[in-house]
């Protein structure tokens, strides 16, 4: 759970970031920007904050802001009925990130949230600089996190459905709640 002010401030720092970044965007799109505590109450280091860009029935393309060295957590997208699940594709827009998928173990720039070692298992580090991108076909673990600067990404995906994501961590939710 974080507060009125929390959320308020991580727009607006989300808000920042993004036009810092040089990507366009207009000044009444920062109430749009969802941010996602996933119920853990530590927004800072593991939490996201989306701009929604497109979203249909068959396609989805948001922004994703990471703060300095957050972590958006360890997740899969799952099949839903005769769908195999979603098909990500993330394109590192500013700043420095590291994708995190199911391999061997090469964790070395990035870091596994303290205490939650037991809960982030892909540990094979992909570094992506601006401009590059990495695709993760449906069911495959993956999480991200920002360097130093923070990171300000793209996705484009098949269809989102958030709400059925599986994380790793049993504690998550994926709808923020606010005090």
């Amino acid at each position: 759970m974080i507060s009125r002010e929390e959320m308020a401030q991580a727009r607006q720092q989300a808000f920042e970031l993004i036009r810092a970044s040089g990507f366009p965007v207009l000044g009444w799109e920062r109430e749009n920007i969802e941010v996602a505590d996933f119920g853990l109450g530590r927004l800072q280091g593991e939490g996201a904050q989306i701009l929604g860009l497109v979203a249909t029935d068959r396609i989805a393309a948001k922004l994703i802001v990471l703060f300095p060295h957050q972590t958006l957590p360890e997740h899969r997208h799952p099949p839903v009925g005769a769908d195999p699940g979603k098909e990500e594709t993330v394109r590192a827009f500013w700043g420095q990130l590291f994708i995190y998928v199911e391999g061997p173990d090469t964790v070395s720039r990035g870091r596994i949230p303290s205490g939650q070692e037991n809960v982030y298992s892909s540990r094979h580090e992909v570094p992506l600089a601006p401009g590059e991108q990495y695709y993760f076909e449906p069911g495959r673990k993956h999480w991200f996190q920002a360097g130093a600067e923070g990171a300000v990404l793209l996705s484009f995906s098949s269809v989102a459905r958030d709400g059925l994501d599986e994380f790793s961590d049993p504690r998550i939710t994926r709808a923020t709640k606010v005090s």
